[in-house]
């Protein structure tokens, strides 16, 4: 079954992912790209909390968290500890040092994951890109690196004193040289039709002229003679045998020469064959620009075109696809909609619970049953654990049950709102209902605090969801609010949900979510199937298609 962790991705890994089980490892580490360069070098004292990824908050820091790492990955020995004391020395006690000490570990463990006809792509930017290289080198071998792709992800840059930067990194090994690799094509482009289809018929359609021998004598039907000519005799033979030659002809594709002693050409029509091979620079695949229909407001989010075509090279149908920093599912949402099985890491319950409402715009909410989220609580006993080792990813996961947005894309003054819902009713009008996240003891004034907070924000529902249950005092002060009235009848105005009633399968009472909800920019719905996808596989060697 699909498989969707919340956790620390080395845990994970290290905890449930088996040895050779993975076909794809496709990884966009976080990094924070549009810090400065002299910043990313800045020197760190090393007493700093524990380095975590958050959310939005993709930086690394050098700290005692990445001192450990970096030390654990040395005391290792082989190559990749010499890699990273060679690192350290030109480097320093860096946040780019804190970045490949994190990687690192993270690395070996998917180079074991990865089956032998497995092979990894690692998405990243110039800044870190040569760093990573290099890494890898470590990690698989130098002989195993396949390609350097580069891929413009957006249009031109105005910068100061340099060229503008537009183009991601991304780094293709393969863990051995059984790595699988389906051919992909591209359509020729008008630069490639003008100059090598230089024929045109009388209907406008373009072609170009094609031998039809091969080298080498035949002693079988490619080697006797047609339409009068003694191709063995020309130390050559047929690419085809002459009944077939005959049909050709006779369908007007054989070109004949004005010269009596000229041979006769094939005429090759854009369609009879594959394309171009594709190339390592892609310029073909468009950025998410705002108004894109995947687009769903994730700052480092990437086009599913892009991971299509890395999962149709290197995976068949059924084929397992793992992306240890899934963040808002690109990767997942291609695997599922190419018939791949799939395993998804993340350490954010934000990017879990937005993957999941991807995936449920996509296919329904029958898709629920097609995978298994590991790592999420699952009882009050859990809940109670993850609020006390960190209230944001609690607050986070509080709200991905009642299909909340956060607030704020960052921690912060959230000015009595930790989430909101919005929706819609007949008249088109967007309303909302703001959500306050309480882990620890309750206060009376908390209700009285959502009452205020409802009425500033002009929502139409208030909604405290708590941790422990609230007293009764409480309650009686959340009725007194009255009613907020819809199509679908009368909602609580003030309302307290607790955890337990929630994981127990109580919900808000508020006008019904798939009907209404806009809080998420919705995904469209799956349509494409794997054996839709025009011209992406050809013929293995650059012979004629006769």
């Amino acid at each position: 079954m699909n498989c969707l962790y919340y956790g620390d991705n080395l845990d994970v890994l290290r905890r449930h992912i088996a040895d050779e089980s993975v076909d794809l490892c496709y990884l966009d580490p976080p990094f924070n790209s549009n810090a400065s360069y002299n910043v990313l070098f800045a020197e760190r004292n090393g007493s700093q909390a524990a380095a975590q990824i958050k959310a939005f908050e993709d930086t690394w820091r050098w700290d005692e968290g990445a001192a450990r790492a970096y030390e654990e990955v040395v005391e290792s020995g082989g190559r990749v500890s010499q890699a990273m004391q060679a690192f350290r020395t030109f480097l320093g006690d860096t946040d780019m040092l804190a970045y490949l000490a994190m990687m690192a570990p993270r690395l070996l463990e998917l180079r074991r994951a990865l089956k032998t006809t497995g092979s990894i792509y690692l998405h990243c930017d110039p800044t870190a890109s040569h760093y990573l290289k290099l890494l890898l080198d470590a990690v698989f071998g130098p002989e195993r690196f396949l390609s350097e792709i580069i891929w413009k992800r957006t249009s031109a840059h105005s910068s100061a004193k340099r060229y503008g930067p537009v183009h991601d990194v991304i780094l293709f090994y393969g863990k051995s040289d059984e790595y699988k690799w389906n051919r992909v094509f591209q359509d020729y482009d008008a630069d490639y039709m003008e100059t090598f289809f230089d024929q045109t018929d009388p209907d406008g359609r373009r072609w170009k002229r094609t031998d039809m021998t091969g080298a080498g004598i035949r002693h079988g039907e490619t080697g006797l003679p047609w339409r009068g000519i003694d191709i063995t005799a020309k130390g050559r033979h047929w690419g085809s045998p002459p009944s077939v030659l005959d049909e050709l002809d006779r369908k007007g594709r054989v070109h004949w020469p004005k010269k009596e002693d000229g041979m006769p050409r094939l005429k090759q029509y854009p369609e009879d064959l594959p394309g171009v091979p594709l190339q390592d620079v892609w310029t073909d695949v468009r950025p998410l620009h705002n108004l894109a229909a995947e687009r769903l407001g994730y700052p480092t989010q990437k086009p599913e075109t892009l991971l299509d075509r890395i999962i149709l090279s290197s995976t068949v149908e059924g084929g397992v696809v793992l992306d240890p920093f899934c963040g808002c599912g690109t990767t997942i949402a291609s695997a599922q909609r190419l018939n791949r099985r799939w395993i998804g890491i993340d350490i954010t319950n934000l990017a879990i619970s937005l993957i999941r409402h991807r995936l449920r715009d996509s296919y329904g909410d029958s898709i629920e049953d097609t995978y298994k989220v590991i790592g999420e609580p699952v009882s009050l006993p859990d809940a109670e654990v993850l609020a006390a080792s960190d209230q944001y990813q609690f607050q986070w996961w509080a709200l991905g049950l009642v299909g909340a947005r956060p607030a704020e894309g960052k921690k912060g003054a959230d000015k009595g709102i930790d989430g909101r819902i919005y929706f819609h009713e007949g008249d088109g009008t967007t309303r909302q209902i703001v959500i306050s996240v309480k882990a620890g003891k309750l206060h009376a004034p908390y209700v009285r605090d959502l009452r205020g907070v409802v009425e500033r924000e002009k929502a139409a529902i208030g909604v405290l969801l708590t941790l422990d249950d609230p007293t009764k005092a409480m309650r009686t002060e959340a009725a007194s609010a009255g009613f907020y009235k819809s199509p679908w009848g009368q909602h609580p105005k003030l309302q307290i949900v607790t955890v337990a009633e929630l994981l127990d399968g109580k919900r808000m009472n508020a006008p019904p979510g798939r009907q209404t909800s806009i809080t998420y920019k919705q995904t469209p719905r799956a349509t494409l199937k794997a054996a839709e996808q025009p011209r992406i596989f050809g013929k293995e060697d650059d012979e004629p298609v006769f």
